[in-house]
């Protein structure tokens, strides 16, 4: 047991861990007194045993999927959501984390149970408002708003059983154990522990929606990702329309997967078939672009890689990569010096994968040296062509990760001729960079 001497008012029986004149909740003056309450510290928690048992004869029926209400985030997921699993989603703000949780409590309620929706940053007015406006279904949708955990955990062992609950987002959360505020790493860490505990007591799955800090990463203490279940990431360029929600870590199903988005006016809708998404409104007849069959999360799609080289008037010629890591450009520059000794040193080079995509993909190098050669000679590409393949230091082709799913999706969309490396499946397998040059720019 342990003690811990909080003080509670002789009115309405609010608590504090200070003494304070006026009581926080109702007003009252000097109406509060101290006392000294007991906790009793569990050492197990649900679905916890101190004895061993045998595998064979756990039950497993609490693993039991249940639809999300979004079929393609039911696959990346493993089959769908989990009664009593803990997910957390991480994202910049205003990327649509709070859009498409509203838009799945709405779904996966669909009249067969309540949902839950705890937000420590917005009004209750507000959600409303946007519930609205994105035209969703509210009737088996409960909200709260509050900063408290003793709130939260009251809400979710009531008992309406929620099926699913929101908290957005945990960083906003503080419990009355602890003197530090909402956000710390010692206040993260309890909501978190306290949070899991219920979900795995309750059977509600519980969302956790996290802040990142600058570099892209959820804010707070590392340890937050290895107590949740699944770990999810929202990416995407506010400027454009799409979104990609990508699991990172999945105790129940595959990782490395991802779903996209386009977002309209009535929130986020996935993206069907992104296999050709990012390629819209491209003319293949002009110079410096190249089709790309990248792969992200298991999944292929097209992409353009463009390349613009172009007379420079400075003394250190500028060399410009979006979408890609600055140095990979450098590196396949300097290859391209090397073995095909153009006179890149009086250019400045500037290169973009379309659509605001960023991919640290290999396979994009072959298309990468495509489209700057395409652009350095001022002709076009193969109308239906498309790369893909890893540049090495000494101007070698080779393999990269999915080369067959890469392959069967190319032939499914009509592209001819596939430049990839060697492969007795490929119809224009190429081995060197000097290869590809004759291939494309001997005629």
């Amino acid at each position: 047991m342990k003690a811990r001497r909080v003080y509670i008012c002789s009115l309405c029986r609010a608590t504090a861990l200070r003494w304070q004149g006026q009581c926080p909740k109702c007003g009252e003056w000097n109406s509060l007194e101290a006392r000294n309450e007991n906790r009793q510290v569990k050492d197990t928690a649900p679905g916890l045993s101190n004895n061993p048992q045998n595998l064979v004869s756990i039950d497993t029926t609490r693993a039991d999927f249940f639809s999300s209400g979004m079929p393609q985030l039911d696959e990346v997921l493993g089959g769908g959501l989990v009664p009593g699993g803990v997910l957390l989603l991480g994202g910049e703000p205003g990327i649509g984390k709070s859009t498409l949780l509203l838009q799945l409590l709405s779904l996966s309620a669909g009249g067969k149970g309540h949902s839950l929706y705890v937000s420590g940053e917005e009004s209750l007015p507000q959600i409303s408002s946007r519930a609205r406006r994105l035209n969703l279904p509210q009737d088996n949708i409960d909200v709260l708003a509050t900063n408290s955990l003793e709130d939260i955990l009251a809400a979710v062992d009531s008992n309406l059983h929620y099926q699913l609950a929101i908290i957005d987002s945990v960083q906003t959360i503080s419990g009355s154990d602890l003197d530090s505020i909402p956000g710390t790493p010692s206040q993260v860490r309890l909501v978190a522990s306290r949070l899991i505990h219920k979900a795995k007591e309750t059977g509600t799955c519980i969302f956790l929606v996290g802040h990142v800090t600058k570099e892209g990463q959820i804010a707070g203490p590392k340890l937050l990702e290895h107590m949740v279940d699944t770990v999810l990431y929202m990416e995407g360029d506010r400027e454009h329309l799409f979104r990609i929600l990508r699991v990172t870590k999945n105790r129940f199903g595959p990782a490395s997967e991802l779903v996209m988005f386009q977002m309209s006016s009535l929130g986020l809708e996935v993206i069907q078939d992104p296999s050709t998404f990012f390629l819209q409104a491209r003319n293949p007849e002009l110079s410096g672009t190249a089709v790309v069959m990248a792969v992200d999360g298991f999944k292929p799609f097209a992409v353009e890689v463009q390349a613009l080289t172009t007379t420079s008037f400075l003394s250190i010629p500028r060399r410009t990569a979006l979408g890609f890591d600055l140095n990979r450009l450098h590196l396949l520059l300097a290859v391209l010096e090397k073995k095909l000794q153009p006179s890149l040193t009086q250019f400045d080079i500037y290169t973009k994968i379309g659509g605001g995509l960023r991919l640290m993909d290999p396979g994009l190098d072959l298309g990468l040296v495509a489209a700057v050669m395409s652009s350095f000679h001022n002709r076009s590409l193969p109308e239906r062509s498309v790369f893909w393949g890893e540049v090495d230091l000494n101007g070698q082709i080779r393999p990269v990760l999915g080369q067959d799913l890469r392959l069967r999706q190319a032939m499914r969309l009509g592209y001819k001729p596939v430049f990839c490396p060697e492969s007795p499946d490929s119809d224009t397998g190429v081995s060197t960079v000097m290869e590809l040059q004759k291939l494309l720019f001997s005629g």
